[in-house]
């Protein structure tokens, strides 16, 4: 009988409480979601190609971004149990009159609470897992470039740490609750507590604070535009503490609005309730404008994290190509070593296209000054005539650093790569350089010791590479038809050969030579530092081994035998890895708490609605006595609902966009990276729409119900 009460009390509560269980269902979902997160197709190739970051992100940075999680879990278990007790109040109060003991209460209660814990679990595993397996496929569908294939996401590690927590949170919760509960004598528990008296203000403070939040939210955004990495940062703390001031006064000063619009109606348009529901939004907003703010800034951050998140799934995700890379693999070490093992048979099936690629830096005898030996003088002054109108030689400025950025003009950049290479640049042999452009199917080149490639890197990201690449052939087009000398060397005028196709020299990213001259080999032989010269030996696996077994493997196999070997050797597989785990550690990350924080604001909201309405319900068995139809309550309640979700999600949808602007110009740089996510944007806008739609109906249907239960009737 015990277990039957249980089961019929839970499966009431579910029904009628419908936003309970939908938060918990939610919160077992997100659970499962972030625990699982090693079982995915990403995380799992990451693991072979960068284990150690991986590891440190599995166990360092998960586990607190768990830890959090539950905190903020536990808060809506709080707050969700303290609503459902708080209805069945009168209920827990007539077991108590008829003799059941506190004991048996509590025990019940846990009973139920379990009983609804295990359904939300099932419901919420099941979500989560099919969540996980979308986020997995799509991601590797995003990100891997079709390297990645798909396996089974489903983890019962994630599985039995989603049931522990969350049922400790639960029973803790519960414990907490039923305690406070207990602590209430039987007649508080029958026919509740005296309502607090709500003290709306007058209409001039609403007005003022209306205005003043206005001018606050102003200023923060403001200062966040303006003055976001001033003083080290300190600024952005300024503009945080005056946008939540701010938020919290608008939406406070909000109200005075609503109340206006009641107090200045027309005699025939107050049929219909529509002066109850405005006294009403009015009444609730003032009452609760702390909750509301802080909804309203979860909303806030929801947005700039969902756009942070998407931004660098979609540019990462862009940029991640083979793109100018050529090989597959560089190795390093002794050359004699090297191609001795390369060209032996265990390798044969993974090796073509072997070349040599040798770069040193210039030498610069000490009897020479610093400026004189090499002479940038005529290819900086074209440069130079290329800047924007408005835009003056740093040099003139007195300008010490140099700053790259996709922002900048791609002159502007250029000159930076050219003042900062001084007066020893890196020296490139044209015969190492005719090797990689074999390799890559272009046409080779010969120069004369009177001629040079200036190389710039096709992967550098201080400007676009299409604007700079023009930039520069343009330049030495013009130079050779009119007989300009752009650079010297030790006095020797020297033409620059433009439509050079540009390509990445190694397969090891980390290899960053940003600007090079390619010359030849007498030139090279005789400028450059021997104590600088490296060697680095460049192939790629053969089309008929890719073909055969996928580049993933090959790549993989080739490793495994490089490894014995003991030289250094980096994969493009390797490169991939790195920039994919920096999308994954930031764009999973900032994601799951975007949608943490949103379901946050959602629950807030809605419990905080419910609270206010069942504190209210008397009103409306007034109005159902004054003749008011049911249908007209429920309307009312419908848009009450619809303008309680819309009225903190206005400042929060600004706020967002100014924030989501901040972060563009000052940490990104590129605003084609934005441009480039609008699809993924608009995929978690809907997202996020919907959620917010899902608890507005919930609530709407919770609160209709209630009014259903009114056994007063309308007169007519």
């Amino acid at each position: 009988m015990f277990f039957n009460l249980a089961w019929r009390n839970s499966k009431r509560n579910r029904s009628e409480n419908l936003i309970y269980f939908l938060t918990m269902v939610t919160a077992v979902a997100t659970f499962y979601i972030v625990l699982s997160l090693g079982s995915q197709d990403v995380m799992r190739f990451l693991e072979e190609i960068e284990s150690d970051a991986v590891n440190r992100l599995l166990t360092m940075l998960m586990p607190t971004v768990y830890l959090f999680s539950l905190l903020f879990v536990f808060f809506l278990v709080i707050f969700a149990n303290k609503y459902q007790l708080e209805c069945r109040s009168r209920e827990l109060g007539l077991y108590l009159m008829f003799g059941m003991t506190k004991r048996h209460l509590f025990i019940q209660i846990m009973a139920e609470g379990l009983i609804t814990s295990l359904l939300a679990l099932l419901g919420g595993l099941i979500c989560g897992g099919f969540l996980s397996e979308v986020i997995s496929l799509a991601t590797a569908r995003l990100v891997g470039r079709g390297i990645i294939a798909h396996q089974s996401s489903f983890s019962v590690s994630a599985v039995l740490l989603t049931t522990l927590g969350f049922l400790m949170i639960q029973v803790v919760a519960l414990f907490i609750l039923c305690g406070r509960l207990f602590n209430k004598e039987i007649h508080q528990l029958l026919y509740g507590e005296m309502a607090k008296k709500q003290q709306v203000g007058k209409m001039s403070g609403n007005l003022f604070s209306l205005i003043l939040g206005a001018v606050v939210l102003t200023l923060a955004y403001w200062v966040i535009l303006k003055y976001f990495m001033v003083a080290g940062g300190m600024m952005i703390i300024v503009a945080v503490i005056l946008g939540i001031v701010g938020t919290m006064l608008f939406i406070r000063g909000l109200a005075g609005l609503l109340s206006a619009a009641a107090a200045s109606v027309k005699r025939n348009t107050t049929h219909g309730l529509y002066i109850f529901t405005l006294r009403q939004l009015h009444e609730n907003i003032v009452h609760k404008y702390i909750s509301i703010g802080v909804a309203s800034i979860l909303i806030m951050l929801t947005i700039m994290l969902i756009a942070d998140g998407s931004t660098r799934i979609m540019s990462y995700g862009n940029q991640m190509t083979r793109g100018s890379s050529v090989y597959d693999f560089t190795v390093t070490g002794n050359e004699a070593t090297v191609e001795k093992y390369l060209s032996g048979k265990q390798m044969q099936p993974y090796v073509a296209d072997l070349s040599r690629m040798e770069t040193g830096t210039m030498k610069r005898p000490a009897s020479v000054k610093a400026n004189s030996f090499i002479d940038w003088s005529g290819l900086r002054e074209q440069v130079v005539l290329n800047l924007p109108p408005e835009v003056e030689d740093p040099v003139t400025q007195g300008a010490t650093s140099y700053e790259f950025s996709p922002n900048q003009p791609a002159a502007l950049n250029l000159l930076g790569c050219i003042d900062t290479t001084g007066a020893s640049p890196f020296l490139i042999p044209v015969s190492s350089y005719n090797e990689l452009l074999e390799a890559a199917g272009e046409k080779t080149i010969v120069l004369g010791i009177d001629e040079a490639v200036f190389y710039l890197n096709p992967d550098f990201q201080g400007s676009t590479k299409e604007e700079t690449t023009t930039m520069l052939n343009q330049i030495a087009e013009d130079a050779r038809a009119n007989g300009k000398v752009l650079i010297s060397i030790d006095g020797l005028p020297i033409t620059l050969i433009p439509f050079v196709p540009m390509k990445g020299l190694t397969a090891d990213e980390n290899v960053k030579i940003i600007t090079a001259l390619i010359v030849s080999d007498e030139v090279y032989s005789e400028y450059v530092n021997p104590d600088t010269v490296t060697v680095y030996h460049n192939f790629c696996i053969p089309s008929e081994t890719v073909e055969a077994d996928g580049l993933m493997v090959s790549i993989m196999e080739a490793r495994d035998l490089l490894k014995p070997s003991g030289l250094y050797c980096e994969s493009y597989l390797d490169n991939f890895g790195r920039q994919l785990f920096y999308v994954i550690s930031g764009s999973y990350t900032t994601l799951y708490m975007g949608f943490m924080l949103l379901i946050i604001a959602c629950a807030l909201l809605a419990l905080q609605f419910l609270t206010q309405m069942r504190e209210t319900k008397a009103r409306y068995a007034t109005l159902s006595i004054l003749g008011a139809r049911r249908e007209q309550m429920k309307r009312s309640i419908n848009q009450q609902v619809l303008w309680y979700f819309l009225l903190p999600l206005f400042p929060a949808c600004i706020s967002g966009t100014v924030g989501i602007c901040a972060m563009q110009h000052y940490l990104y740089s590129n605003m084609a990276k934005l441009q480039q996510s609008y699809p993924m944007l608009l995929v978690m806008a809907l997202v996020v729409v919907c959620m917010l739609a899902l608890y507005g109906v919930a609530i709407a249907r919770t609160a209709n119900r209630e009014i259903s239960k009114l056994n007063w009737k309308p007169n007519a």
